[in-house]
């Protein structure tokens, strides 16, 4: 189903393309004629600012649409991983949206996990498999 937030478009055609390689050798390409202009400025307050303003203009810009980014990539992952868990034969259900826990329910599951793994590891030291379900 396809957005259509017009934000949500835009930031990832922006996202889209400013992460392809002709868009890194462009602002390469800036910086260079920035630079080899400096002479010719006399490397002016104002030719220090025109950079600076800038890059500070993009780099803020940018910040919003990494995390625009980052939040719809972290958002479909949790939703790919929610459902190969409902989907498995023995998962725990209650693990579905961790992402949603406090900082106490998830150190609780934390540490049930390690000490699976660890009973996994001295079971694997004293000859048994390592692979299954421990509800089993």
């Amino acid at each position: 189903m396809p957005s259509t937030n017009a934000y949500a478009r835009v930031s990832k055609a922006v996202a889209h393309q400013t992460g392809r390689p002709g868009t890194f050798v462009l602002a390469v390409l800036v910086i260079l004629v920035w630079i080899v202009t400096g002479p010719i400025f006399g490397f002016s307050d104002t030719w220090q600012l025109v950079i600076n303003t800038g890059t500070t203009i993009i780099t803020f810009l940018m910040v919003f649409l990494i995390q625009n980014t980052q939040n719809r990539d972290t958002t479909a992952i949790q939703l790919k991983l929610d459902e190969l868990i409902r989907a498995t034969n023995g998962a725990h259900n209650a693990l579905l949206d961790l992402e949603e826990l406090d900082e106490k329910a998830l150190e609780t599951f934390r540490a049930r996990f390690e000490a699976l793994a660890r009973e996994a590891r001295q079971g694997r030291l004293e000859g048994r498999p390592d692979t299954g379900t421990p509800d089993n």
